[in-house]
């Protein structure tokens, strides 16, 4: 199969893009990424970072927005928004407390996710949902992430996080195969129980399982990585996750 390409979400360099986000983007995309997931837009408009992602060669691979903008009269800008990204994943990245507080809730939640993509299909696109430690830490009697995907349908993205699992006492590749086609979208985050700023290649996460999950039953269309501690600066950083990717031949 062809390989996968690499993204960087880019609240790993959030305090560079706050600072000059062209010239951040920029960087990134002379390192190799070929995509990139959004975490805010830095004050410009949609035509603005189309433009600029067209002019530097790279794809919009994701965009982590509140669950409030997909909610009601402002899905449809959101929609929109998004079109003009040429970005089809809109991605969750966590849930205010009485959408998570206990098992019914999340059941709840995953009706909700099933009502948006049945809103957004028609125009390609999906919502999914994204992962932190607390998603591992049963709840009522089951995980939080089995009450959620349990009951949601194939639709919903599971964008699975390999670092933030682990966190949490859980490897990717259980949940992977067990939601099958779902981790269309699955963020590359390391995670070392005794380095804290540890980057892809230098802590626990098994990489080559990782892969082999998302490449044989994943439905995997993007690696995104994803770096929140920093050894040395967060370009460094992300430039070395990219290079020890390229060694493991992604």
């Amino acid at each position: 199969m062809a390989k996968i390409p690499i993204a960087l979400q880019l609240y790993s360099v959030r305090d560079d893009c706050a600072k000059d986000f062209p010239a951040t983007v920029a960087a990134v995309a002379k390192m190799g990424y070929v995509g990139v997931e959004f975490a805010g837009y830095y004050g410009r408009t949609a035509p603005e970072l189309r433009k600029m992602l067209d002019d530097l060669g790279l794809k919009c691979c994701g965009t982590h927005i509140g669950l409030d903008t997909l909610m009601g009269d402002t899905l449809k800008a959101t929609i929109e928004f998004n079109q003009i990204l040429g970005n089809k994943f809109l991605i969750v990245p966590g849930l205010a407390e009485q959408y998570r507080n206990s098992r019914q809730a999340w059941v709840n939640t995953a009706k909700i996710f099933n009502d948006l993509v049945a809103q957004v299909k028609d125009q390609g696109m999906y919502v999914g949902y994204h992962n932190h430690m607390i998603e591992f830490q049963p709840m009522d009697g089951e995980l939080p992430w089995d009450s959620f995907f349990g009951n949601t349908v194939k639709e919903v993205v599971m964008q699975f996080d390999t670092g933030n699992a682990l966190h949490g006492g859980a490897a990717a590749t259980p949940f992977i195969k067990k939601y099958p086609g779902r981790a269309l979208t699955v963020h590359l985050k390391e995670f070392s129980s005794t380095n804290d700023v540890a980057v892809i290649g230098e802590g626990d996460v098994d990489w080559k399982e990782v892969f082999q999950a998302c490449e044989t039953v994943g439905g995997t269309q993007w690696y995104i990585v994803e770096q929140e501690r920093y050894g040395v600066a967060p370009l460094v950083c992300v430039e070395k996750c990219l290079q020890a990717l390229r060694a493991m031949g992604k």
